[in-house]
């Protein structure tokens, strides 16, 4: 509907000036703010409203307590941006998840001794007697990572991991007649595509076949594209199959993975690609969490008898499990373009030569900017920096949970943290079934208070609440102005949160580049000021 407005004959012109004015504005304000904050962060980016109370009382005061559990404002405009599109459930959602776990279960897991945490500040560091009280909750390696002393947010990982691939099956159980209708699809084109076959060579099909691939012409949508505009199989299959051997030596000559391992990640990454895509077409939530983590855990079962070491083991089943999900990822994606293709009148050809001039250009942007920010922020890639980057990736956490307990001999989970997480899980799985049966006639107006158990389980695997309250920064006033001035939301709302998200990218890039280049703040140059720990 965006595309079409905007190429509408008599206004379309218009409104697509608008909506690029609104995006420019927003873009470079996010970006200048994202530039000009890394040199004073306490007061351009980051507000902690503790530490202020906790420095005004003369470093005297219990209120440090609200730093030490991530209790901080941050002014930043992707997640603002990302607040107007996600909208007012999925915020509070996550609010809701970050106050259950690190504002009531974390303080409640340290006051009765479950849970553990270090101090930031030795005796015999300078400012030790200032910030003695200033304590990391959300220690993830060494002690803080065990079962004996976790730390608050180790033992809060479980919960949220397992809460997350439990709703992502649940959601992919609930549309069973969607992919009991894809079977019969699928079964009927390939009997269909069979038996054309052996007309063509033997000048006789099969009735069977023939009666297996038939299809009611009236159940069939008119595709909209000529038969010379139809995306060819050669202009793919050979393409696939030089990928798949790719694939398979690239993993075996760099990562010493077997290439029955490896064809197995290729079939999950195809059989994961089936559901991902009907189940986004039907709930628009690409189910991500469910094909990575089934992925894991089918590699792990593969590779338990092999006798490898952990490390190794650990090591495949990340990369057999990313594969996999990155596949569904990408098919989804690529559907979803081709369904708007679709409704366009695009024809297939084209937009398949589009996509493919895209990936073209992508599979060399993308490793570019990943060896820049790695070579600015080396913790990205160092486990033993984790604690302390700027990049803290929660999915990453989420990732390494499942692989060590699918891998390690010891199993790594807190006993309690494991009963929670299981009560927690069955809870979620509830829930879902709720909105799916319960919201019905009179009911279903109430519908869209019903909690994202999504958000809440990725709330507990991300200490950082800045960012829930961040996206609800934006997505309160989002709905305000939605239903004060719809017309106007719908020219610029959009085009607003976009240039949020975008400008706050760009202006990482040039932080990187700011930070390789030796004059990214705060130090040497700009200010620790209101700063925890007198630093940010």
């Amino acid at each position: 509907m965006t595309i079409r407005s905007m190429h509408a004959a008599a206004t379309g012109e218009a409104i697509a000036k608008m909506k690029m004015k609104a995006l420019s504005y927003s873009f470079s304000a996010a970006l200048i703010i994202r530039v000009v904050s890394q040199y004073c962060l306490g007061i351009l980016w980051d507000w902690h409203i503790f530490t202020w109370f906790f420095i005004w009382g003369n470093y005297n005061n219990a209120a440090i307590a609200g730093e030490n559990w991530f209790w901080v404002i941050e002014w930043t405009p992707a997640f603002i941006g990302a607040g107007i599109l996600v909208g007012l459930n999925t915020a509070i959602s996550f609010v809701v998840g970050e106050v259950i776990a690190y504002g009531i279960i974390g303080p409640a897991l340290v006051h009765n001794r479950i849970a553990f945490g270090t101090a930031i500040f030795e005796e015999g560091d300078p400012g030790y007697e200032k910030w003695k009280g200033y304590i990391n909750f959300g220690g993830m390696t060494g002690p803080a990572a065990s079962t004996d002393t976790p730390s608050p947010r180790f033992w809060l990982l479980w919960p949220g991991v397992l809460l997350m691939v439990a709703v992502s099956f649940a959601e992919l159980a609930l549309q069973y007649k969607v992919f009991v209708y894809v079977s019969k699809a699928v079964w009927r084109g390939s009997c269909a595509a069979i038996n054309d076959a052996m007309i063509k060579l033997r000048k006789k099909g099969s009735p069977f076949l023939e009666k297996q691939g038939h299809q009611n012409q009236e159940s069939l949508v008119e595709d909209s594209a000529a038969e010379h505009e139809l995306v060819k199989w050669w202009m793919w299959f050979p393409l696939l199959i030089i990928v798949i051997i790719l694939s398979c030596v690239v993993l075996g000559v760099s990562f010493d993975m077997p290439v029955g391992m490896s064809l197995l990640s290729v079939f999950l990454a195809f059989f994961f690609s089936f559901l991902a895509v009907q189940c986004a077409g039907v709930t628009d939530i690409t189910p991500l969490t469910a094909a990575s983590k089934a992925s894991q855990i089918v590699l792990g079962g593969a590779t338990k008898g092999e006798g490898w070491p952990v490390d190794h083991a650990q090591r495949l089943n990340l990369l057999g499990g990313s594969l996999a999900s990155m596949g569904a990822n990408q098919a989804s994606d690529l559907v979803s373009d081709f369904r708007v293709g679709f409704l366009l009148r695009t024809p297939p050809n084209q937009q398949w030569i589009a996509q493919g001039l895209g990936t073209i250009v992508a599979v060399f942007l993308a490793p570019a900017l990943f060896v820049l920010f790695c070579k600015a922020y080396p913790c990205i890639i160092y486990p033993d920096d984790y604690e302390t980057c700027p990049f803290l990736a929660p999915s990453v956490a989420a990732w390494q949970a499942v692989t060590v307990a699918i891998t390690d001999p010891v199993f790594p989970v807190p006993r309690t943290s494991g009963i929670f997480s299981i009560v927690f899980a069955i809870f979620g799985v509830v829930m879902i079934f709720i909105r799916h049966y319960a919201y019905t006639g009179t009911w279903a107006k109430y519908r869209v208070y019903h909690p994202n158990m999504m958000c809440i389980g990725l709330a507990f695997t991300l200490p950082q609440t800045q960012y829930a309250t961040a996206m609800l920064m934006g997505a309160v006033p989002a709905y305000y102005w939605a239903k004060k001035k719809p017309h106007h939301f719908d020219i610029y709302g959009y085009a607003v949160a976009a240039g949020l998200i975008a400008g706050e990218g760009i202006g990482g890039v040039i932080n990187a580049i700011f930070q390789i280049a030796g004059i990214a703040g705060p130090s040497p140059y700009g200010t620790n000021v209101a700063c925890p720990g007198d630093a940010c």
